[in-house]
């Protein structure tokens, strides 16, 4: 077999940078197996002395390497079908403060944004299972507001509770979520790690999963080093996460209008 690499083109952007497309052998990777993929094409080689900076900006997969995922169970598609909502953006919020509300006061706060309009009600990334809001009351208590906001509007209303944690562990707080009747759960990606990811969607709830990408900068912020938040986003698409928080245009994250709009399109 032929297994070495293949440089097909090189774009000098200044004296000592260039962009460079390389095309690996698909022999080269087990298929399904992204920790594998990510380990030979975005592994050693940013530790080399010859290399100052590098970054990966994009990444294309062959259609057979593409097949070998399960990608999304829900989709567009399906996320509009759950909710109802056929016609408008869904609209949501983040529980606030994301850490110090008791139980009780945040399934408050959950349900005051349903009932003032909201489709959609979500855990920040931090807020697990700590001592004043245990994951298995605050899905109790969260869903029950859940359930009277639904009979109080006539709407269909959504929960996104954080599962993220040990693998293990996030897979029991999945089925205990699925158990209830919750439609949703989130995970933070890049935290948890993309073999866990994968184990999550092997699994295959009957759940929608929600990426958030809390630590995506450490790898994606700088132009000249790390992965691009483009890349993060297929590979979210490709395990098959149903949806991710790709950036927002305007407020306190770095990221321009066209970034935001590339991460998109990259789903």
């Amino acid at each position: 077999l032929k297994l070495a690499a293949k440089v097909f083109e090189i774009k000098q952007l200044s004296k000592n940078s260039a962009e460079i497309k390389i095309a690996y052998p698909i022999e080269l990777f087990e298929l399904g197996n992204l920790p594998n993929i990510l380990s030979s094409i975005a592994g050693n080689i940013f530790g080399m002395k010859d290399v100052k900076w590098l970054r990966l900006n994009e990444i294309i997969f062959p259609k057979k390497i593409v097949k070998s995922f399960k990608g999304p169970k829900y989709g567009i598609e399906g996320v509009r079908k759950i909710t109802k909502v056929k016609d408008r953006p869904l609209i949501g919020t983040i529980v606030k403060p994301k850490l110090g509300l008791r139980t009780k006061d945040h399934a408050k706060v959950a349900y005051d944004a349903w009932i003032g309009g909201c489709d959609i009600v979500k855990d920040d990334e931090n807020l697990t299972s700590q001592k004043f809001n245990k994951f298995e009351e605050r899905l109790k208590e969260t869903f029950k507001m859940k359930e009277k906001a639904e009979k109080q509007t006539g709407d269909k209303k959504i929960y996104m509770i954080n599962i993220s944690a040990e693998t293990k562990e996030m897979l029991r707080r999945a089925k205990l979520v699925e158990d209830y009747g919750n439609e949703y759960i989130m995970v933070d990606i890049i935290t948890v790690g993309w073999s866990s990811l994968q184990t999550l969607r092997n699994e295959n709830f009957n759940l929608v999963l929600h990426a958030h990408r809390a630590g995506h900068a450490a790898v994606d912020k700088s132009k000249q080093h790390g992965i691009s938040m483009k890349v993060i986003a297929r590979l979210t698409r490709l395990i098959g996460l149903d949806q991710l928080h790709v950036g927002t245009a305007v407020g306190k994250m770095f990221e321009t209008e066209e970034d935001v709009l590339e991460n998109r399109k990259a789903l």
